[in-house]
């Protein structure tokens, strides 16, 4: 019997691909699609997830050898600049590297760690038993397993099967053009803005909102220019093209601009979306099923926190499930999934909701965003916003444990890059004299002098216990980590936002 079968080779299927086998699980990737996807996707990663991939040794495989991330200058909120460069804590990362590098580099780190994934391999409907799942497949023999997760995307076929709800509102007001175009070189500035004659300069990766729609210039190096025009009232209808992205770009700027067809390698994307979907899974599990990434949630692709969401998701579950596999899960372990994750998906979309907002044209929303504005100066205001985008403002709730960083990602510390590669809980101890006890095979303790307090990780990097004395830390440790002998402690309940 297979331990876990997940339903999408996407990345966030893959992503808990990696997590299950570093764990020492066996999972198996099911495929619909008989070859990758090579429609262009997204461009890149931003928020906390960027820092994850590094602290699995998976960041420089996506830019070079020995890199490592640093924080953003700036970014984007609702098409307004959001400057970074004077927070004292500047927790925004991104990474620019269009989605199928990322699918074909977590492929890849899932074949060195013995994933099978196999394309061509639809699911069409599920068996639920009281120690395993039986999936059935397309003119293909079930297959059975201890845990199914469906990571099949929003039109989730996993989550229809168990009978999972996915409420929501649906919005079908708005058209949207997105595509690869070519433009005159003389209109690319120094600084990479485009210089549109009768309108102006516009800044390369920044939404710009007009009173008749919103527009977005990406240069990025070494491919062509993705090009978007965003507009309500028009009518939803017609295929996408260049020339109707050239006729919304020229409504809502106001101004030509003559984008020819795209000239570099592609995959080369034109696309007309209409509308849009903000949908939240009633829950993340059904029994021995679990929901992950767009299958659990599906929201405004604006601000680009999709795959923050969803990678994190499967950092969060990968092992968790494979703790559960070993017989060493404290009880309820598994529910801290959904009790931990489904808030977060919240946040998300209630910001990237507000974002769409605060782009609408119209009168009254200028005036919102003219007091927008004024808030943004503030720096409370901007590293509020940037904790948020990043995911650097998510505490989850350790229980009883207490201390600054109990509840929240563990911050960058010597060494913890390489450290957490194993992707194993870590004591990490300054003193050099914290016995973990009855857990000292299921935790690595390590001596770092640098630090001013011992930290209990989790292996989602997240803090569990916070001390300088072992005062708690076995409470801690069965709370999180089970041990033959230890007493088991009840799962602490839900985030704290």
């Amino acid at each position: 019997m297979i331990d876990v079968v997940i339903a999408g080779a996407g990345p966030n299927g893959l992503m808990l691909a990696c997590e299950l086998a570093l764990a020492g699980a066996r999972p198996l990737v099911l495929e619909r699609l008989a070859e990758p996807a090579s429609e262009h996707r997204a461009n890149g990663l931003v928020g906390q997830v960027v820092r994850m991939l590094d602290r699995r040794g998976l960041y420089e495989r996506l830019t070079a050898p020995g890199a490592a991330p640093e924080p953003a200058p700036g970014f984007v909120f609702g098409a307004f600049p959001l400057d970074l460069h004077d927070l004292p804590d500047n927790p925004l990362y991104t990474l620019a590297v269009p989605q199928h590098r990322i699918e074909q580099m977590l492929a890849d780190r899932a074949a060195e760690l013995g994933v099978e994934i196999r394309r061509g391999h639809e699911v069409t409907g599920l068996t639920q038993g009281e120690k395993s799942v039986t999936i059935e497949l397309r003119e293909r023999e079930p297959i059975e397993a201890a845990f199914l997760v469906g990571a099949d995307g929003g039109h989730s076929v996993v989550r229809k099967l168990s009978g999972i709800d996915f409420p929501g509102v649906t919005r079908d007001d708005s058209v949207s053009l997105t595509g690869h175009a070519s433009v005159p070189r003389d209109m690319v500035g120094a600084d990479g803005g485009l210089v549109v004659p009768g309108f102006g300069v516009v800044p390369p990766f920044r939404h710009l909102r007009t009173e008749r729609g919103m527009f977005t210039w990406a240069p990025f190096p070494g491919r062509d220019p993705l090009i978007s025009a965003a507009e309500w009232g028009q009518p939803a209808d017609g295929d996408a093209s260049l020339e109707e992205l050239r006729a919304g770009v020229s409504r809502v700027l106001g101004a030509d601009v003559p984008l020819g067809p795209p000239t570099g390698p592609g995959p080369h994307l034109m696309r007309r979306l209409f509308g849009g979907n903000t949908r939240i899974a009633s829950r993340y599990r059904a029994g021995r099923v679990f929901l992950l990434g767009d299958a659990a949630h599906v929201h405004s692709a604006i601000g680009g926190p999709g795959l923050n969401l969803g990678l994190q998701d499967a950092v969060n579950l990968g092992w968790k499930l494979a703790t559960e596999l070993r017989g060493d899960a404290p009880e309820g372990l598994l529910d801290t999934y959904e009790s931990e994750r489904l808030p977060v998906a919240r946040r998300v979309t209630m910001h990237t909701q507000a974002q769409s907002l605060l782009i609408r044209p119209g009168g009254d929303v200028t005036a919102l965003r003219e007091l927008f504005g004024e808030l943004l100066a503030l720096p409370a205001t901007r590293q509020h916003i940037a904790d948020l985008l990043s995911g650097a403002d998510i505490t989850y709730d350790m229980g009883a444990e207490t201390g600054p960083l109990v509840g929240r990602w563990a911050p960058d510390l010597p060494g913890l890059r390489e450290l957490t590669r194993t992707g194993r809980p870590l004591l990490l101890d300054p003193t050099g004299t914290l016995d973990a006890g009855p857990w000292a095979q299921q935790v690595d303790t390590v001596t770092v002098p640098e630090l001013d307090t011992a930290l209990l990780l989790r292996p989602d990097c997240y803090v569990a216990w916070q001390g300088t004395t072992a005062e708690g830390l076995h409470e801690a440790l069965g709370t999180w980590v089970k041990s033959v002998g230890a007493r088991a402690v009840p799962m602490p309940g839900v985030l704290r936002a």
